[in-house]
């Protein structure tokens, strides 16, 4: 009994060594090593909260003199409006292909190019104007505004006393239907039949005619110098286009209620786009 137990475990431990043996004859499978010299080839996702954030265009002049920044409901007409510039050549001075594309916070230039560092502008009359500047202010001349600039958009400029003495007219024979209020009324409102004719209360030149200023109707906008425009809104018909020089007294349109409530000429006058009040430099009725 004994023999067989030792035959059994000698079995045994020959089966054991031949399993070794078959098994130290595979190579030796090793664990994979990652190399980390290798760069990898796909790039990683960027961290939103981390990721540069798109700054609008024009961003780094915000603040400065001459220059105007983009607030919701803006439209290049708005924006020329306010600062006393020409839509036209604001999108000329700011390179845009599309006028109609603006975003809010873009900063804008409404100062010309040539001005000086400082952010003044040389004072000429409009092209085409018999206004010319005098060295003296003529007695006669209305009331000054004040020319306390609008913000950043509108910067201080040097101005003449030809700017404010241009005898000026009313643009319209009807009666005073409504006064200046800067919070409520930017300008006068003034009575009429439809049809009536609408006057250039000055010499200038046309820097906006159409309809696309929300609240004004069909609309006139007149450049006379480099101080002041006027504004000549809810007109029926214009008699005149952009970049037209006109007379004063000139008909430039025909009263009417375009976007307004009734049959009237809501006029206004702007001094380096601030809307002052028409009473100061129009005549004595």
């Amino acid at each position: 009994m004994s023999g067989m137990l030792f035959r059994g475990l000698g079995l045994t431990v020959i089966a054991a060594g031949l399993f070794l043996a078959g098994c130290s004859s595979q190579p030796a499978r090793r664990a994979p090593v990652e190399d980390r010299n290798v760069a990898s080839t796909t790039a990683p996702t960027p961290d939103p909260a981390t990721a540069g954030v798109k700054q609008p265009p024009g961003f780094e002049n915000a603040g400065k003199p001459g220059y105007y920044t983009v607030k919701p409901g803006d439209t290049l007409i708005r924006i020329g409006l306010e600062s006393g510039q020409s839509h036209r050549d604001i999108a000329r001075w700011n390179s845009l292909e599309n006028p109609n594309r603006i975003e809010v916070g873009q900063v804008l230039r409404v100062l010309p190019p040539n001005a000086t560092s400082n952010g003044v502008a040389v004072t000429k009359p409009v092209s085409g104007s018999s206004v010319a500047s005098a060295p003296l202010a003529s007695a006669s001349a209305p009331a000054k505004a004040s020319s306390t600039p609008v913000a950043a958009a509108t910067p201080s400029t040097v101005t003449s006393a030809g700017d404010d003495d241009m005898g000026w007219i009313w643009p319209g024979n009807g009666a005073v239907l409504a006064g200046f209020d800067e919070a409520k009324n930017k300008g006068l409102d003034i009575g009429g039949g439809l049809g009536d004719p609408v006057l250039a209360v000055a010499d200038g030149k046309v820097v906006y005619a159409g309809s696309g200023l929300r609240g004004y109707g069909n609309l006139i906008i007149l450049k006379h110098n480099n101080t002041y425009l006027t504004a000549y809104a809810h007109n029926k018909a214009l008699q005149v286009k952009e970049d037209q020089t006109v007379k004063k007294g000139q008909k430039i349109a025909e009263m009417g209620d375009s976007d307004a409530d009734r049959v009237k000429l809501h006029f206004e006058v702007r001094r380096q786009g601030k809307p002052v009040d028409p009473i100061k430099y129009l005549p004595a009725r």
